[in-house]
This record gives structure tokens, C-alpha cells and sequence, in this order.
């Protein structure tokens, strides 16, 4: 119906999930129409092994938008506490072995001699930024155009 055509955003080759976008965007009743196709006479197929890797990925691109539009901050957050918290855990596990070596008057190298060390401290600056980067988002989303683009069915009075 022509709602459904306003309400949804399609873009690129994305018209093959309208039914999978609709029933995201709210709407219930979606069937698909029976059609007469007729047989090629022109021209080659386009069907081939290009047009299904576009299709995968148009749909992992719908999943990710549907799925974080509205609250950014759970993807960025949650790959941001993960890695600054790999990196903690790295960093303390070098602290504590360097600690522990020293203990037992066993040879040791320093902390910073080490490569894990940096790959630890890469790891928690990134684990910031992808955080920093949530929360930019979150305000960008929260103080955008579109953030109270709800479909509304009926209206009380």
C-alpha cells in the first residue's frame, strides 16, 4: 500500500526486503502479489554470484541499521567495553606476571619490553574511542530529525 511505500526508506538494492522492512516498521498484514513473468527474450541474466553477495550484504546492512538506529550506544559500548577490558586484562595479567617473577627472584623482562604490552594498551585506547564514539552517537541520534519517526495505526481520544 502507498503507507507502507511513505513510511519505509529503500535505497540501493534494497527493494528485494521491502516485506522484511515492513514488518519491522510496524505494519501486519504483508503478503506478496502473484506476477506473470514472462521468458527472456534479450540480453543475459544478471543472476549470478555477484547478486547474491550484494544480497548478503544489503541484508546484513538492514539487520545492523534496524537493529542500532535508535541506540547506538549498544554496539559502540558494547565492542568498547569488550576491548578496553580485553586490554585491562592484559595489562594486569603482565603486571601480575612481572610482580609474581620478581617475587620468586626469577629473570623478568619490563613490562613496556614486552609487544603484548602495546597490543594491551592499543586495545583500551580503542575500547574508549569505540565508547566515546556510542555516546557521540547516541546524541547525534537523540537530537536528529527523525527521532520520534514512529508509525502510529490509530489515534485515542
Amino acid at each position: 500500500s502507498s503507507r507502507v511505500v511513505k513510511s519505509i526508506e529503500v535505497y540501493g538494492e534494497m527493494h528485494r526486503y521491502i516485506p522484511v522492512i515492513a514488518k519491522w516498521s510496524g505494519f501486519k498484514k504483508i503478503g506478496e502479489k502473484v506476477v506473470q513473468h514472462q521468458e527472456r527474450k534479450y540480453g543475459v541474466t544478471k543472476f549470478g554470484l555477484e547478486r547474491f553477495v550484494y544480497g548478503f550484504l544489503d541484508l546484513a546492512s538492514i539487520t545492523f541499521v534496524s537493529r542500532f538506529r535508535r541506540r547506538p550506544m549498544h554496539f559502540f559500548g558494547t565492542l568498547g567495553t569488550l576491548s578496553f577490558l580485553i586490554g585491562m586484562v592484559l595489562t594486569l595479567w603482565l603486571t601480575g606476571e612481572k610482580w609474581w617473577l620478581s617475587m620468586h627472584n626469577l629473570k623478568a623482562r619490563g613490562v613496556t619490553q614486552q609487544p603484548l604490552f602495546f597490543l594491551s594498551l592499543v586495545a583500551v585506547i580503542i575500547g574508549v574511542q569505540l565508547f566515546l564514539a556510542g555516546f557521540l552517537a547516541e546524541m547525534v541520534q537523540l537530537n536528529g530529525p527523525r527521532r520520534n519517526d514512529y508509525l502510529v495505526r490509530d489515534t485515542l481520544r
